[in-house]
């Protein structure tokens, strides 16, 4: 019998964890891709320009889609281990172009103002908190109360 912590009562729910992983990055990576939509991908292609990014429009609408659709899909553990390469793609990308050039710090307080601090912009910090929650997920899959595991248990043999 396994007695560690996440062993209580004789069950083992370490197959439980993903999920807190696909809730948190999944949101994350719907709002982001969410943001993007409703102010327009061409404004984000604009900044991808900026970064002499080649085919900017379509690599803005294709992050745009892939935050939106990949998010949803962690969400509700669809295809885990394969949505997990298009995100890491654009989470690398955004870490190694963008947010590099502002150091670790995801929060960096630049200032005071009467209605409240005043920050500058993020570092890579959130960057690499999305690859690591990817990269766990890539590794575990989806975990329990996913389709993924739904779509497993309905193809396994009875006997």
């Amino acid at each position: 019998m396994n007695y560690s912590i996440f062993s209580l009562s004789g069950k083992d729910y370490r197959n439980v964890a993903p999920v807190f992983l696909r809730i948190g990055a999944g949101i994350g990576f719907i709002n982001h891709g969410w943001a993007k939509l409703v102010r327009g991908p061409e404004h984000f292609a604009s900044l991808l320009e900026q970064l002499h990014i080649p085919f900017s429009h379509f690599m803005a609408w294709t992050s745009t889609l892939i935050e939106l659709l990949g998010g949803f899909a962690l969400l509700i553990g669809l295809f885990v281990s394969l949505v997990t390469l298009p995100l890491l793609c654009t989470m690398l990308v955004a870490m190694f172009s963008i947010h590099i050039h502002y150091g670790f710090s995801a929060v960096k307080t630049i200032g005071l103002t009467p209605q409240g601090p005043l920050f500058g912009p993020p570092g890579y910090e959130i960057n690499m908190i999305y690859i690591s929650c990817l990269m766990a997920l890539m590794l575990l899959g989806a975990g329990r109360y996913s389709i993924d595991a739904f779509r497993t248990k309905r193809k396994m043999p009875l006997s």
